[in-house]
């Protein structure tokens, strides 16, 4: 008969932290953020599933200690005080983990589309319907801004934009995502509107991978070399934690929630770019409907106007919960 391995008492001593995702950045992202918030130096695991798991997780959960494929980080003792997952093929290794070693503390970040019971703490977005005794909903996703990480970029970058005026806007492009689309006449209407706030701001702009090769293309034919714009051309290291740092207000496509959400924790006035919307643009549009009914971000019009607007630290305020939580078991 196997037993659970027990972690071994720390006293005074920093907590052990692992992060498991299957190695999509965007939910990576959110955990990472979590932990150093928690002042912590995760471990990263990103976990493949053997072909079983892949298709029945999370909705049958059976013999998660054989779920867990060679092909990717090893899941094996000792096992650390916290584990944040996030993602559907997460769950069968932080299960697993729980399962051997309860004293574990077990957060999954984003709906895990199963009993949230099952893990000690489950964080959804407001938009998400899921609900329970432990699950703490956020308005947006968490993130990994922090006013040191915007300081030391800011002072990095800041040669690079010293031919663009003050006061300055960051223009944070997306792309066609399952939500929304970015068409040929958006990408056109923006570039007009940004050429007219050129004349009294500096601009700081970056597209995605998402912007696609068309709208990429007519961004920089009508808006690379022109005065007061600096426009990112994707090579070297990227500048983006500079631009929300320099910024005095941040113009942000409607596609993106993350980029919504790292442009609503600077506690800059935030601006949401309007795109085509699709038949799974629901939960999204939610999502904007909470920021502006409160006072968190405005529709992009083609004016800007800097308001004060509400801090707005979600990452800041979940790890303050879990370290109570922790505290309390």
């Amino acid at each position: 008969m196997s037993h659970p391995h027990k972690a071994t008492p720390k006293a005074n001593t920093k907590k052990s932290c692992w992060v498991i995702t299957e190695g999509i950045a965007g939910t990576e992202n959110q955990c990472i953020g979590l932990a150093e918030s928690l002042g912590l130096k995760p471990v990263i695991k990103r976990i493949k599933l053997n072909w079983l798991w892949r298709i029945l997780t999370p909705y049958v959960r059976l013999c998660h200690q054989w779920a867990v494929s060679n092909n990717g980080d090893s899941i094996s003792p000792p096992y650390p005080d916290i584990v944040i997952a996030s993602g559907r093929k997460s769950i069968p290794a932080a299960l697993h983990i729980k399962n051997q070693n309860p004293e574990t503390f077990l957060v999954q970040i984003q709906d895990p589309r199963c009993n949230p019971a099952l893990f000690d703490m489950v964080i959804v977005p407001e938009h998400d319907p899921t609900r329970g005794k432990n699950v703490i909903t956020t308005i947006g996703s968490l993130n990994k801004v922090t006013q040191d990480k915007l300081d030391s970029a800011s002072k990095q970058f800041e040669f690079l934009l010293s031919s663009t005026k003050k006061p300055r806007l960051a223009v944070l492009i997306g792309g066609n995502s399952k939500t929304h689309n970015l068409t040929r006449e958006n990408t056109d209407k923006l570039c007009e509107q940004l050429i007219t706030l050129s004349q009294d701001y500096g601009l700081m702009i970056t597209a995605s991978r998402r912007t696609g090769e068309e709208n990429g293309a007519l961004l920089k034919e009508k808006l690379s070399g022109k005065n007061n714009i600096y426009f990112w051309n994707g090579q070297g290291e990227n500048p983006y934690f500079a631009f929300l740092g320099l910024a005095d207000a941040i113009l942000v496509t409607a596609d993106s929630v993350s980029m919504i959400s790292e442009a609503l924790t600077t506690g800059k006035p935030t601006y949401i770019i309007p795109m085509e919307e699709n038949r799974h643009g629901s939960r999204v549009n939610k999502f904007h409907q909470i920021i502006f009914e409160g006072g968190f971000a405005r529709p992009f019009e083609g004016n800007i106007e800097i308001w004060e607007k509400k801090k707005l630290n979600e990452t800041k305020r979940i790890a303050k919960m879990i370290e109570t939580a922790m505290q309390n078991r």
